[in-house]
């Protein structure tokens, strides 16, 4: 069974939009630390583009669930063309400033709000349910090949070329996207104007349908856990590998696309691994190897070691990925899909977001690689308490239910 011209539009718009943000991905803390060396500036950078995700996220799900998402992801798309593009000009000009960067950003992850949920959630509606796990794995294998594994290194070197070129390039793969978007036929979903309901009303409905769901109650605050440890690391990543590592911009690049090279791996064997392995298995799996990750990489100082152990974490990732976004796929029915998603998204950039917040000031009170090892503690908590939640039994009741209040009657 094929998935589709739309599903191929949609992959080939997300292509383009993971080759620019993988490219800004590395030169983003270049560029701040070409202008500061203070690690709660340069990790302020990320919390930066989170932080919408904080005051915005539920507001959006709304506006998910109500507007063509098709429409609304290319015009999206347009915005941030316009912005990354101010930006490159900015930079090009010499006028650029630490806190024009956190303008951008914040407008960028503004942004991402609508766009990341909307795509995420019209996969449904492009492609049959038994197909969700495939779609999603090429999704996660096409984010990591393009914004993790090629694009990174790519965005180093011409920032060591030219500082402003990368943005550049990014603003142009915005455009490209929303075109590609536009070309979907299916997907669209608009609710009249006699069924809209307050915001407020409507925000309270998707709240109220996560917190009512055993399984997804605890994958998002599984996750929320889990970026807040990741990111308390990973916003002074440029810092940590320069200082712990000795590696310069093209070396950090390099150490970015580690964690590329273990998702591509990741969502080559993740429909194997779902024939052998329950989704349970899976998952209680990765709280794991996420916890060994944050004590794999405060304890080394060799590269090689930094890189195989981002490799192991990146196959994690992407495996968690497909798995936790096609349950959830499949469990929240359509109506709600928006609102749901960007409930847990909440949980999901906003642990990012206070991860990103605290390291600055924990890496400079305590050490580079303090933020690693309070992560590493918090993460073993985390397992323990998110083991049952996660079981078997209660994963496979919850799919079952939903797939028989989504059956027609009779």
């Amino acid at each position: 069974m094929k998935l589709g011209a739309d599903f191929t539009r949609l992959f080939s718009a997300n292509a383009a939009t993971n080759i620019g943000d993988g490219v800004a991905l590395a030169a983003g803390p270049l560029l701040v630390a070409s202008l500061t060396s203070d690690p709660r500036l340069v990790a302020g950078a990320a919390f930066a583009q989170q932080l919408p995700w904080l005051l915005l996220s539920l507001v959006s799900g709304v506006f998910v669930d109500r507007l063509d998402r098709r429409k609304l992801i290319a015009a999206v798309n347009g915005f941030r063309a316009l912005v990354i593009g101010g930006l490159a000009l900015a930079v090009s000009t010499e006028v650029v400033t630490v806190w024009l960067i956190y303008l951008a950003f914040f407008l960028v992850g503004t942004a991402e709000t609508l766009a990341d949920n909307a795509s995420s959630t019209i996969v449904p509606s492009l492609v049959p349910e038994p197909l969700l796990p495939r779609a999603n794995a090429r999704l996660t294998a096409v984010h990591m090949v393009a914004n993790q594994f090629a694009a990174p290194p790519l965005g180093a070197a011409l920032f060591a070329l030219t500082a402003a070129v990368p943005f550049g390039l990014n603003a142009v793969m915005f455009v490209v996207a929303g075109l590609l978007v536009l070309g979907i036929k299916g997907g669209q979903r608009t609710v009249p104007v006699a069924q809209k309901r307050p915001i407020r009303t409507e925000i309270t409905e998707g709240l109220r349908w996560l917190a009512n769901h055993r399984v997804l109650r605890m994958l998002a605050v599984t996750i929320c856990l889990m970026n807040v440890t990741l990111f308390a690391g990973f916003a002074i990543f440029v810092l940590w590998a320069r200082e712990r590592l000795g590696l310069g911009e093209i070396g950090f690049g390099l150490l970015l696309t580690a964690t590329a090279v273990g998702g591509l791996l990741g969502t080559l064997i993740v429909s194997r691994l779902r024939e052998h392995f329950s989704d349970s298995v899976l998952l209680r799996t990765g709280l794991i190897v996420e916890t060994l990750t944050h004590v794999g990489l405060g304890l080394t100082r060799e590269p090689w070691v930094a890189m195989a152990t981002l490799v192991v974490f990146g196959m994690h990732g992407s495996i968690w990925g497909v798995i936790s976004i096609s349950w959830r796929q499949r469990v929240v029915p359509e109506n709600l899909r928006g609102r749901v998603h960007s409930a847990y998204m909440l949980f999901s950039v906003g642990g990012a977001a206070l991860g990103s917040l605290i390291s600055g000031p924990v890496a400079k009170g305590f050490g580079i690689t303090a933020p690693f090892w309070g992560s590493a503690v918090v993460m073993t908590i985390v397992t323990a308490l998110a083991w049952r939640s996660l079981g078997r039994h209660l994963m496979k009741q919850a799919t079952d239910a939903a797939r028989a209040e989504a059956a027609p009657l009779p």
